[in-house]
C-alpha cells in the first residue's frame, strides 16, 4: 500500500534510516532544482539507471541494498510454480462470461484433452504438468458453459466430439474431486456414479462441494455462504499442507466469476476478512483518496496514478495507493514496482503510514501482508489464469483512515462492474466514490481520439460514481446526500491535444522515465495524462476549489510546473526509510 500526502519541502522526524549512520532527528529538505537524470537503457540497471548520484546521496541511499529489476515480470516470485501453457491458452478462451466466452477449435479442444490425460498418467514433468488448479478451473468452466451459458457460448460441436472421445480415459486416471467438477450429475455416461456422490476428503473440502453444486449449475450464493467459505478454506497453506483442495478451490473461485457475482456475493469478498485488520489507524488529515489499481498491473501502457498522486498531494489532497508488487494473471506494472525501483521503503506498518500521512507523506505494507488470507491466493490466481472475484472487491479497501473527507476512486473493464464497485464504496461510508474505465482497466484516462470502430461496452475514459453535497434536495442514501453522475470525458473539450498512449510494454524503468519527464514539466502525453487525470478525479470528487474543472486543470499543472510534484515525490522516497 502506497501513500503520497501533501508532503511539506521541510519535514523533521525522528527515525533511524537502515541504509546509513543512525541519527536520532534528520532535516530533510529538498531544493526545487532537485532532478532525476533520464532512464538509460541498459540490460542491467541500478538505481543510478533513475536517479543521478547527487539524488542518490541526498536520499542516503544505497545502490547495493535495492533490488532493480527493469521488467514487471521479473518481480514474480520463483516459489510459485508455472501453469501448463497448452491448458492455460483454452482457460483463457474459456474461463470467462456468458458472452465473452470462445469455443476451443477441435485441434484445440483434441491438444488440451490430450495434454491433461498424459499429465494424469504421470508422463508429463515439472511445469509441463497440469495443475490440480488449472484441472479445476478447466473443467469448471466446461461445466457451466454446459449447464448455464446462452447457446452460442456452449460447447461447439468441436469441443464435443473431443469430450466424447477422451472422457472414457480421463475418467480411469483423474481424481475423484476433478470427475466431481467436470461431471457433477454423472450424465457423461462413464464414471457417472462418481460426480453425484463425491463429498469431499476433509471438512473444507465438504464445504466447498456443497457450494460447487449450486455454482457449477450457474447458481449463486449467500452473504453468508461466500463468507463461510472463504474463512473455512483460507489462508491456504504452503507445500504438502493443504487447507483444501486446489482444484475445488479454483472451481469456485472461476465458477463465482463466469456467473457474473451478485451484489451480496462481491459484498462477502469485500468484507470477509476486514477483522483481521482490526480497528484502522485515522490519520488527522483533511482529505483521503483511497485508489483502487487493478492489482495485476499494467502491460502496455503509461501507468500514471503514482505521479497523479504526487501533483494531487501539491494542494492538499491526500492519497493512498494501495496493491501488490506482483499479481497475476496479467503480472504487469504496479505501484510497488516502482516505487521500489526507485529506492523508496514499501514495508511499512498501516500505523507507520498513518503517522507519514500526518507528516503528510507516507507508505504502507503491501495487502498481501495485512491480509495473509486473501493474499494466499496469488499463486493459485496465476493458474486460474483469469480474474477470481477477489480482484474486483480488492480494490475497494481502507487500509488507514482519515478525520476529514474521503473518497474512493477504482478502475473497471468488464461493463456491469462499475454499479458493484460503486455498491462497496457506499458500504465502507467514503463521502464521494469514482470508478474510471481507464486504458487496461486501470485508473488512467487517456488523451487519445476515441476509435469509431469500437463499439462494444462502455468507451475508455468512462466514468461514473456519486459524491456529497451540502444542498437540501439531493437523493438521500445511507442518511448522506449524495449526488449520482455518468459521463465519458473527452480530452479535447478540455484543450488537450489528442495523442497516443506512450507505451512501456512491461519496462519498469520506461514507465519511471515517462512519469520523471511529466513531473519535471517536460510536456508531451505524459505530461497531459497526469494533468488530465489530477485535475478530472479532483472535479469529478467534488474536492475543494475544483468545481471548475479548468481551474482544477490549472492548479494540476501549477504542481507540476514549479517542482513541487517532483519534489514531493522525492521526499516520499526519502522519508519512507525514516518513520518508525
Amino acid at each position: 500500500m502506497k501513500a503520497l500526502l501533501n508532503p511539506d519541502t521541510k519535514i523533521s522526524i525522528p527515525t533511524a534510516n537502515p541504509y546509513t549512520q543512525p541519527k536520532l532527528q534528520t532535516s530533510i529538505q529538498f531544493s526545487s532544482k532537485l532532478t532525476l537524470t533520464g532512464i538509460r537503457r541498459k540490460c542491467r540497471l541500478t538505481v543510478k539507471s533513475v536517479m543521478d548520484s547527487a539524488t542518490i546521496d541526498e536520499l542516503g541511499l544505497s545502490e547495493t541494498d535495492i533490488r532493480n529489476p527493469t521488467v514487471s515480470s521479473s518481480y514474480r516470485n520463483p516459489k510459485y510454480r508455472k501453469p501448463n501453457q497448452t491448458v492455460l491458452e483454452a482457460q483463457a478462451k474459456v474461463c470467462t462470461g456468458p458472452t465473452q466466452t470462445r469455443a476451443l477449435t477441435e485441434e484445440q479442444a483434441f491438444k488440451v484433452l490430450d495434454t491433461i490425460l498424459r499429465s494424469a498418467k504421470g508422463e508429463l514433468k515439472d511445469e509441463e504438468q497440469v495443475s490440480k488448479a488449472q484441472l479445476g478451473a478447466f473443467f469448471a468452466a466446461m461445466t457451466i458453459r454446459a449447464n448455464a451459458f446462452p447457446e452460442e457460448t456452449q460447447w461447439s460441436e468441436g469441443e464435443t466430439r473431443a469430450m466424447n472421445t477422451y472422457w472414457p480415459d480421463l475418467v480411469r486416471v483423474l481424481s475423484p474431486d476433478i470427475i466431481f467438477i467436470a461431471d457433477p450429475e454423472g450424465i457423461m455416461g462413464v464414471g457417472n456414479s462418481i460426480g453425484p456422490h463425491y463429498v469431499g476428503d476433509c471438512t473444507n473440502d465438504m464445504r466447498l462441494v456443497g457450494a460447487l453444486r449450486e455454482v457449477l449449475a450457474g447458481g449463486h450464493l449467500g452473504y453468508e455462504e461466500v463468507q463461510g467459505v472463504l474463512k473455512d478454506v483460507l489462508p491456504l497453506k504452503l507445500e504438502n499442507e493443504t487447507s483444501a483442495s486446489d482444484s475445488l478451490l479454483s472451481a469456485f473461485l472461476i465458477g463465482q466469476r463466469m456467473n457474473r457475482e451478485t451484489d451480496r456475493e462481491l459484498k462477502a469478498y469485500c468484507l470477509a476478512f476486514d477483522d483481521e485488520l482490526g480497528l484502522r489507524p485515522i490519520a488527522d488529515v483533511r482529505s483521503l483518496t483511497h485508489y483502487g489499481e487493478p492489482y495485476d498491473g499494467n502491460t502496455r501502457y503509461f501507468r500514471s496514478t503514482l505521479f497523479v498522486a504526487a501533483v494531487r498531494s501539491c494542494y492538499g489532497e491526500s492519497c493512498l495507493l494501495h496493491g501488490v508488487e506482483w499479481m497475476p494473471p496479467k503480472g504487469g506494472i504496479t505501484e510497488e514496482q516502482m516505487l521500489k525501483f526507485m529506492g523508496a521503503n514499501t514495508q511499512l506498518s498501516p500505523l507507520q503510514a498513518k503517522k507519514l500521512l500526518e507528516h503528510h507523506i507516507g507508505r504502507c505494507a503491501s495487502p498481501e501482508t495485512l491480509l495473509g488470507p486473501l493474499y494466499s491466493l496469488i499463486g493459485l490466481r496465476e493458474h486460474i489464469k483469469k480474474r477470481p472475484p477477489v480482484a474486483t472487491s480488492e480494490k475497494v479497501q481502507q487500509f488507514v483512515r482519515a478525520r476529514g473527507r474521503e473518497a474512493i476512486v477504482a478502475g473497471f473493464y468488464h461493463e456491469g462492474y462499475e454499479e458493484p464497485l460503486l455498491m462497496l464504496m457506499r458500504r465502507r461510508g467514503v463521502q464521494s466514490g469514482l470508478v474510471v474505465k481507464g486504458e487496461e482497466g486501470a485508473l488512467s484516462m487517456t488523451t487519445r481520439l476515441r476509435s469509431l470502430t469500437s463499439t462494444k461496452g462502455f468507451p475508455v475514459n468512462y466514468c461514473s460514481g456519486f459524491r456529497s453535497l451540502n444542498v437540501a434536495s439531493a437523493h438521500e442514501v445511507d442518511g448522506v446526500s449524495r449526488e449520482s453522475f455518468n459521463l465519458e470525458v473527452n480530452a479535447k473539450d478540455y484543450g488537450f491535444e489528442p495523442t497516443d498512449t506512450p507505451r512501456t510494454d512491461r519496462s519498469v524503468s520506461r514507465n519511471i522515465e515517462l512519469g520523471l519527464e511529466a513531473l519535471r514539466g517536460q510536456k508531451g502525453p505524459a505530461y497531459d495524462r497526469v494533468v488530465l487525470n489530477a485535475g478530472m478525479v479532483d472535479h469529478l470528487l467534488g474536492c475543494d476549489g475544483a468545481q471548475d474543472v479548468s481551474l482544477a486543470m490549472d492548479r494540476a499543472r501549477e504542481a507540476i510546473d514549479s517542482g513541487k510534484a517532483l519534489t514531493k515525490l522525492l521526499n516520499y522516497i526519502k522519508i519512507s526509510h525514516k518513520v518508525k
